[in-house]
This record gives structure tokens, C-alpha cells and sequence, in this order.
């Protein structure tokens, strides 16, 4: 039998992040009865896996299991070609424990200048995943590529929306009407995924 979420289904997304959770809520463009895993409580687990699909999956899975809700879980970063695909998973911890990005922000930029390389190609990626309570999962992803730009700019968007931007773009991620960004992020392009496999 096939996994299908129906409309006005309560899931819990597994985020603490409330500009994460914004963004999700708008991509799901309200379908669903959503909490988060924050405003439930539930605790944070560690991110042990090696790729954005496997922490998607472990995140999932934790808050499905603890909340006994169906749950989605999103597992994302700013992969960076001149150094070698980092922060990638790291993207998050890179902004310490006060998610402090302005900081790695300013730590992308350093180790950029420090290795010489005047390449600034960069991509997101977004790994969703739905899991059923002690039962079974779905996970996709998604990408979009672009280049980085220093200084900042813009203050919409989260994370390191303000340097990103987007293939055949000219604004970055932080300068975009949220709208325009939701319609083509690595996180749109994940749930159109998802769409596809359960809606």
C-alpha cells in the first residue's frame, strides 16, 4: 500500500529553528495541522549521520517516536566548492550553540580568502524526510546551486540566505521576496519531491 499524508493530517516538524519552521509552514501552504518539535519539548538529538538524507531520517524518526505524530524532519546546508563541500552538514554547528551566523558567515568568508581561490560556487541542499510513528519513513532531496557574495546582503531569509545567490539570480537569498524564494530553494525543490511520493 502506498504512504499518503492526508490533507489536514497533525504532523510534528522536527525543527527548533523558527525560520526554518516559517519556511516549511509556507511551502505546505497550510495543508496540514502543524506543531514542532520545539513547541512540544522534545529534545534535540544528535546529528550522527554523514549526509543530509540520513540526518533528515534520524531526526524524523526521533520526533515521530517521541511525539507519536507522523513527522517531518529537514536536514539542510550551504555546501561551498572551494572548500571542499564545507560546512555542508556542519552548516548549523559552524554557527555554535547561539546559531550565530552571522559568525559563519564571517568563517565561510575567512577560510575562503585563506585558501586564494576566487571561486565562489555554492549550493544548498535540502534532504526532507516523513516518518510514521515506530513505523515507516520517506526521504528525497533537493538542490540549488549559485555563487557566494561578501558582504552580506539583505535581511530576509535565515542561516546564510544573505550571501547566497541563486543561479541566473542577481538578489541573494536574503534580498528575495520569501515568496520567490520558497517557489525555487532546495527546499521547494525537496518538496516537490515529497509531493510526488505522498500527496
Amino acid at each position: 500500500m502506498a504512504l499518503k499524508l492526508d490533507p489536514g493530517a497533525r504532523l510534528v516538524v522536527a525543527t527548533h529553528n523558527p525560520g526554518k519552521a516559517r519556511e516549511l509552514r509556507e511551502i505546505l501552504d497550510n495543508r496540514f495541522e502543524l506543531t514542532t518539535a520545539g513547541e512540544l519539548g522534545l529534545p534535540e538529538p544528535d546529528e550522527t549521520e554523514t549526509t543530509f538524507v540520513g540526518n533528515a531520517l534520524l531526526k524524523a524518526r526521533a520526533a515521530a517516536d517521541a511525539s507519536g505524530l507522523i513527522a517531518l524532519a529537514d536536514d539542510s546546508g550551504l555546501s561551498v566548492a572551494a572548500l571542499d563541500g564545507a560546512p555542508g552538514i556542519f552548516s548549523a554547528r559552524w554557527a555554535g550553540p547561539d546559531k550565530d551566523f552571522a559568525d559563519a558567515i564571517a568563517k565561510v568568508e575567512e577560510r575562503l580568502e585563506a585558501t586564494g581561490s576566487d571561486d565562489r560556487a555554492a549550493w544548498f541542499t535540502c534532504a526532507l524526510a516523513v516518518a510514521w510513528p515506530n513505523g515507516p519513513a520517506v526521504v528525497v532531496e533537493g538542490r540549488v546551486d549559485g555563487t557566494l557574495t561578501f558582504p552580506a546582503r539583505g535581511t530576509r531569509g535565515f542561516g546564510y540566505d544573505p550571501i547566497f545567490v541563486p543561479e541566473d539570480g542577481t538578489q541573494t537569498f536574503g534580498e528575495m521576496d520569501p515568496a520567490a524564494k520558497d517557489a525555487m530553494s532546495h527546499r521547494a525543490r525537496a518538496f516537490a519531491k515529497l509531493k510526488a511520493a505522498l500527496l
